[in-house]
């Protein structure tokens, strides 16, 4: 079956989904594949669930005499190809969103910015990956005036896959940095992927590049592509500098000769660049300065990214979706510069980082050698490996167990660590 063909049949549902055990009246059910499962064998299931077409790719599940199942031969390739093609129909302005660090926090600011004028349509949660993206450019209407799509990768090619599908008009890249070394290889395989953005864009006769100017990384790699730039250096297209961080993010911001201040509920200074990037996208778009002002001052983080949690005893700063060298250290450097009577630092293993992963927890053992913080836990093997004296715990769990018998009061915590490290689950505790 031919995309055009199938389309007409979305354009019927109007929704997708790929799980059979969610399947709201009238979707439109694609069966993909995975290592454990096999979303063919539940198409008809899913058609009995509420789906009005299920979209197969096993001649064996077919049933001519049932015309709601419809065989395609690659039910993945077919979803991206969906959402390529109806990105391409309604032709909705995409900014396209990546980076080592701060590419989910930049997002949620720039739609929360761009919210102020236009109905948006940006990426939710962690659908940011070749599943993800296409299932995110689906839900796209005719009302919406602009997309804000994240693109996440973990090899070398992922990013070029996800601009194919998107086909962003401007893009953004917040840095580079190790993480996901395992299978980058290298820094350098690191820059090359998410310059894969920047590699679509010169072939759009107007696209756009938002630059951190003072990134040498990117700079080396943006070549004659148009740019936008933000950062701390005067005279920039928005420029900025921190005020205070005690702990939320206090910075102002320059534009045309015009000074603005902001208070946000950002914990970290590194978070400067992601609300400058949102200023940026915004001014570019058109959004009024004091409209980002709102928006900026207004967004609250979650999702456990450099969220503030006050509990009944301690105050906590959760950064425990993800971690890697350059996110771990620019949480420790910001942690540093904030007062607090008692300072406790709590932090897991950094995942994914190849055969340099005991180099790299190294250097954040001897940089906590350098600090002055009343108290330092660690978990995880990796941790565990290095030459420290700290506190060290296998794993979150027995962790758990030390603190119920001894749990701390009155302290500043900060918790960060790799997701799969599980260290958001301290927080009901304490």
């Amino acid at each position: 079956m031919d995309i055009a063909t199938l389309y007409t049949y979305f354009l019927e549902c109007g929704e997708v989904t790929t799980d059979s055990r969610h399947c709201p009246e009238g979707s439109l059910f694609v069966a993909l594949k995975g290592a454990t499962f096999n979303g063919n064998a539940f198409a008809v299931q899913a058609l009995k669930q509420g789906c009005k077409y299920a979209v197969i790719d096993e001649a064996e599940y077919a049933d001519p005499n049932n015309p709601r199942l419809l065989l395609v031969d690659d039910c993945l390739k077919t979803l991206q190809a969906l959402a390529n093609y109806h990105r391409r129909k309604l032709g909705t302005r995409m900014i396209g969103v990546t980076g080592t660090n701060g590419k989910t926090t930049t997002k949620e600011l720039i739609a929360a910015v761009l919210m102020e004028k236009y109905k948006v349509l940006y990426t939710q949660g962690n659908f940011n990956n070749h599943i993800g993206v296409p299932l995110t450019l689906l839900k796209l209407t005719k009302e919406h005036g602009l997309a804000v799509i994240e693109m996440g990768a973990n090899h070398p090619g992922e990013i070029k896959t996800l601009v194919q599908i998107a086909e962003p008009d401007c893009g953004i890249i917040t840095n580079v940095g190790k993480a996901h070394l395992e299978g980058f290889g290298s820094l350098e395989g690191v820059i090359r992927t998410k310059g894969e953005l920047y590699d679509f864009l010169r072939l759009k006769s107007e696209g756009v590049v938002f630059l951190q100017n003072e990134n040498p990384y990117l700079n080396g790699i943006v070549g004659e592509l148009k740019t936008v730039r933000y950062g701390q250096t005067p005279g920039l297209y928005v420029s900025g500098r921190v005020v205070s961080c005690k702990p939320f993010l206090a910075y102002e911001w320059t534009a045309e000769g015009k000074t603005y201040q902001v208070q946000t509920h950002l914990i970290g200074s590194y978070n400067l660049d992601n609300a400058l990037a949102a200023t940026a996208i915004g001014r570019y778009f058109g959004i009024d300065c004091g409209q980002i002002c709102h928006a900026l001052s207004t967004y609250e983080p979650h999702n456990n990214r450099s969220q503030l949690t006050v509990t009944a005893d301690n105050r906590l700063i959760v950064d425990a979706y993800n971690a890697n060298p350059t996110s771990m250290m620019a949480a420790l450097e910001n942690f540093k510069l904030i007062e607090a009577p008692h300072k406790m630092v709590i932090l897991g293993d950094m995942k994914e980082l190849g055969t340099g992963s005991k180099e790299e927890h190294q250097k954040i053992v001897n940089f906590l050698r350098t600090c002055s913080f009343e108290r330092i836990v660690l978990v995880g093997s990796e941790f565990a490996s290095t030459d420290s004296s700290f506190e060290c715990y296998p794993d979150t769990l027995v962790l758990t167990e030390m603190l119920r018998k001894e749990k701390p009061k009155d302290w500043l915590i900060l918790i960060k660590g790799s997701n799969s490290m599980k260290l958001s689950a301290l927080q009901d505790i304490l």
